[in-house]
């Protein structure tokens, strides 16, 4: 399957995650942004099809045919947003090793800071 908008895979059910699309669906001008809950049919099926690891459970960018995670996922996302959100693109800067433990560390406490939503959110 090929994406020919980027593609957001997010945790439906992580007020977190809901809480980014929201702030994307803001910021995003030219609304080029298509957003899939992991846990759907749709959001399995791009997983399957671009082979993008199992363990994933957070935030999936899906563009040009390629996947990106982690913090990776975060920084192309604002880079692919206008002014002032694409000069995030300044963390790459720090080493992957770095910006990929602060992720993790975020990630793995996301639903005790920010607790879980009742039902999958669906855009």
């Amino acid at each position: 399957m090929k994406a020919e908008n980027p593609v957001i895979l997010f945790d439906g059910f992580c007020n977190l995650c809901s809480g980014v699309v929201t702030f994307l669906l803001k910021v995003d001008r030219e609304k080029q942004f298509r957003y899939i809950p992991l846990q759907s049919e749709k959001g399995q099926k791009l997983i399957r099809d671009f082979n993008v690891p199992r363990e994933i459970d957070s935030v999936v960018l899906i563009y040009q045919n390629r996947f990106y995670i982690y913090s990776e996922a975060i920084i192309q996302t604002a880079v692919l947003l206008s002014f002032p959100w694409n000069i995030v693109k300044v963390f790459r800067f720090v080493p992957l090793k770095l910006r990929d433990r602060l992720y993790a560390f975020v990630a793995k406490r996301r639903t005790k800071w920010f607790s879980r939503r009742t039902g999958c959110r669906i855009v």
